[in-house]
C-alpha cells in the first residue's frame, strides 16, 4: 500500500504528505507543498510550520527540506507577512513570520552549504526587514540570530555585509534591546501582545514566566546581536563604525545575565576587537572600557580569559601600551601566579614576559611609566626570581623561612583578634615577604587574612587585589572560598554588582562542596547573610534595571520584579564589613564580624 489513508478534511495537509509511505512521492509532495503554500491563504498554516520548526531545530543537519525549497517558501511566507497586514491578522497567521525567520536560523546554524542555499534563495533581504523592527522584538531576534548565523561563513558573510544598514541596525539593537523588550512587553502585563506571551511560554505558564522568558530572551536578542556584530569585527573595513566611543563604553556591561551565561555577549566582542591593530587604538582610547575589563580579568566570569587577552595584547602593542600601562598592570601583576587559564598554559610566565617588555619600553618618554606602577612590577620580578633561587635553596633554609612566616603569621593573628586590624595586615605583609613563594597554600591563607583586614579598613580596592592574588595561587584557581566572599564584599563597597553576584555566587557553590565543617551549608541551607549579598545584587545586576529606571519602575507581577521594586531592603548594606557581622559563622569568621560590646572579638583568621 502506497499511503497511508487518512480521514483529514485538508487537501494537500503536510503532515499527511509525511505520513506518504513512499519516499519518492513523499518528496514530490513535500516539494509541492513549498512551492505552493506562500500563495494560499487556507486556515490552520501556522500548525504545520510550527512543526518544521521542531523539525529544524531538532535536525539542523538534515538537507532534506533544504534541497525540497524550505528556505524559498520561509522568505516568501515572510514577504508575505511584511507586505500583507489582513493576512497577517488572519487566523494565527501573526506567528508564521517568527517560525520562518526561526527555520532559516535554524538550518543555517551549522552547514555553510546550508547558508550558501539559503542565500541563493533570497532570505537576506526578508530577514533584514524583521532585523529593522517592521514587525516586533520578537521577530527581530529570531531574525538577527538567522543573519548571524549567515555571517558566520566565507562565503555567505559577503551577502549579509552587502546591506550596509545590518551592521548599524545591529549596533543599535545590541545597545537598545533591554530597553525595546522592557517597554514594549516587561512593563505593562495588561498591554502584552498575546502571541508573544504565547510564544514565550509555550502556553504552559502564567504572567511570572512570561516575564522570566522576557528577560532571557532579552538576553538573547542583545547576545545575538553582538554574535551578528562579531562578524563584521573580524574585518578592519568595519572597526571605525563598530568602535564608536559610546558603544566601546557598554560593551562590557553586556554580558548576558545569569540567564544567558554561556554567551561572551560584549567581552567577547571587544576581545574580537583587540586582535586588531586599529581596534586596539580604538579600545585604548576609554578608560572605562580598560577599567571594565580589568574588572573582568579579576573576576570568577567564566569569560574571564577573554579579558585577559584584551589587557595582555593592548599591553604587548608599542602603540597602545603607553596608553593603558598604569590601569592593567595592577592587575595583570594580581594574575601573574595563575598557571593556566584559557588558551595560556603558562598564563604567569606570560606576564612576567609582557611587564618586563613594558619596563624596557618605558626609558623612552612616550613610554614613562607611573612611579607605583613601576614599583608594583620591581616587587613582582623580584619575587619570581625568588622563586628560581628557592630551586637550589637547602630544604633546611626553607623550613626556617616556612617557621618564621607562621610566627608572624600568628602574631597578626593575635594583633586582629584584639582589634589592631592595622597591625595584623602589617604582619601578614611580613609573613608574605619571608614566607617561601613555593608554599603557595600558605600564601593564599596570608593574601585571604589581609584582603579581610583590607576590608575592614575600608580599602576595597586593597582587598580584592590580595582577594584575587589568593584565588590565582589557590588549586582549583577562583574556588577559594574564603577569599570569594571578602572579594564579593569588596566589589559591592566599590557597586560592582555583577562581579560581586558571581563571587558569592561561586562561594555558596564552593560552601555547598566543602568537607570543611566550618564552610560546609548547615542541613544545605545557604547562610543568611550569603543569600542577602546575591539578593541585593541581583536587584543591582537586573538585565531590566536600567530600563526600569528610565521607565519609571516595575509594573507587573515576578521575580525580578519583587527583587527590583518595594522589598529591596538596603538599609542592611551600609558596608560590607558591617553588613554581615553578626552572621557570618563560617568558622574563622573571614566576613567582618563585628566588636562586641564586651570588647570580645571572634577570630576572623585562618589558623591553617
Amino acid at each position: 500500500m502506497d499511503k497511508i489513508q487518512s480521514d483529514c478534511p485538508y487537501p494537500g495537509c503536510f503532515f499527511c504528505v509525511m505520513k506518504e509511505a513512499n519516499p519518492s512521492k513523499r518528496r514530490a509532495s513535500v516539494l509541492k507543498y513549498f512551492r505552493e503554500l506562500p500563495s494560499q491563504d487556507d486556515d490552520g498554516q501556522v500548525l504545520p510550520i510550527s512543526g518544521l520548526w521542531n523539525t529544524a531545530m531538532a535536525h539542523p543537519n538534515d538537507p532534506e527540506f533544504i534541497n525540497l525549497g524550505i528556505f524559498e517558501c520561509m522568505a516568501s511566507l515572510i514577504w508575505k507577512g511584511l507586505k500583507n497586514r489582513r493576512w497577517l491578522a488572519h487566523d494565527q497567521n501573526i506567528y508564521i513570520p517568527y517560525y520562518a525567520a526561526h527555520i532559516i536560523g535554524s538550518y543555517t546554524m551549522n552547514m555553510e552549504e546550508f547558508a550558501e542555499r539559503a542565500v541563493r534563495a533570497g532570505v537576506i533581504p526578508p530577514l533584514v526587514e524583521l532585523l529593522r523592527g517592521r514587525l516586533t522584538w520578537v521577530e527581530q531576534r529570531v531574525a538577527v540570530r538567522a543573519l548571524g548565523h549567515l555571517a558566520t561563513y566565507p562565503s555567505t558573510f559577503p551577502a549579509v555585509a552587502d546591506h550596509g544598514e545590518v551592521l548599524e541596525l545591529a549596533i543599535q539593537l545590541a545597545s537598545s534591546s533591554l530597553e525595546i523588550v522592557y517597554s514594549h512587553f516587561y512593563q505593562f502585563v495588561d498591554r502584552r501582545l498575546g502571541y508573544h506571551c504565547d510564544l514565550l511560554t509555550r502556553g504552559m505558564g502564567g504572567v511570572e514566566m512570561e516575564s522570566r522568558k522576557a528577560e532571557e530572551w532579552a538576553s538573547q536578542l542583545q547576545c545575538w546581536s553582538l554574535q551578528l556584530i562579531n562578524c563584521f569585527a573580524f574585518k578592519p573595513e568595519f572597526l571605525h563604525d563598530i568602535c564608536k566611543p559610546d558603544f566601546l563604553v557598554k560593551l562590557p556591561g553586556m554580558w548576558g545575565g545569569l540567564v544567558n551565561e554561556n554567551s561572551p555577549a560584549g567581552v567577547g566582542l571587544l576581545r574580537t576587537i583587540c586582535q586588531s591593530k586599529v581596534g586596539r587604538g580604538h579600545v585604548a582610547n576609554i578608560p572605562a572600557t580598560i577599567d571594565a575589563l580589568c574588572n573582568i580579568a579579576r573576576s570568577s566570569d567564566d569569560w574571564q580569559y577573554m579579558a585577559v587577552d584584551c589587557l595582555i595584547w593592548l599591553m604587548q602593542d608599542a602603540s597602545t601600551c603607553h596608553k593603558v600601562k598604569d590601569i592593567v598592570a595592577p592587575t595583570l601583576i594580581d594574575l601573574s601566579d595563575i598557571s593556566a587559564l584559557g588558551d595560556y598554559k603558562k598564563l604567569g610566565d606570560t606576564i612576567v614576559t609582557v611587564l618586563q617588555e613594558c619596563m624596557q619600553q618605558s626609558g623612552n618618554s612616550r613610554g614613562a611609566i607611573g612611579v607605583q606602577t613601576k614599583s608594583e612590577i620591581d616587587e613582582l620580578l623580584r619575587s619570581k626570581q625568588s622563586l628560581k633561587l628557592e630551586k637550589s635553596m637547602p630544604k633546611e633554609d626553607l623550613h626556617i623561612k616556612q617557621a618564621a612566616a607562621l610566627v608572624v603569621k600568628l602574631e597578626g593573628n593575635s594583633l586582629f583578634s584584639s582589634g589592631n586590624i592595622a597591625g595584623a595586615a602589617e604582619k601578614y605583609s611580613e609573613a608574605l615577604a619571608l614566607c617561601p613563594m613555593k608554599s603557595k597554600k600558605e600564601r593564599v591563607v596570608l593574601y585571604s587574612n589581609r584582603a579581610q583586614c583590607y576590608l575592614l579598613l575600608q580599602q576595597p580596592l586593597a582587598a580584592i587585589s590580595d582577594a584575587t592574588r589568593a584565588l590565582c595561587l589557590h588549586s582549583p584557581v577562583n574556588r577559594h572560598a574564603k577569599s570569594l566572599w571578602r572579594r564579593a564584599q569588596a566589589y559591592d563597597m566599590l557597586g560592582l554588582a555583577k562581579e560581586s553576584l558571581l563571587d558569592a555566587i561561586l562561594f555558596i557553590n564552593e560552601c555547598s562542596q566543602s568537607n570543611d565543617p566550618d564552610l560546609s551549608l548547615k542541613q544545605n541551607k545557604v547562610p543568611d547573610y550569603a543569600e542577602r549579598l546575591v539578593k541585593k545584587q541581583m536587584r543591582s545586576a537586573w538585565l531590566f534595571r536600567e530600563a526600569a529606571l528610565k521607565h519609571g519602575g516595575v509594573h507587573c507581577e515576578g521575580d525580578a520584579s519583587d527583587a527590583f521594586g518595594q522589598d529591596a531592603d538596603d538599609s542592611e548594606w551600609e558596608t560590607a564589613s558591617e553588613s554581615d557581622a553578626e552572621n557570618d559563622d563560617t568558622g574563622e569568621a573571614d566576613d567582618g564580624t563585628e566588636w562586641k560590646n564586651d570588647g570580645h572579638r571572634e577570630d576572623i583568621c585562618e589558623k591553617s
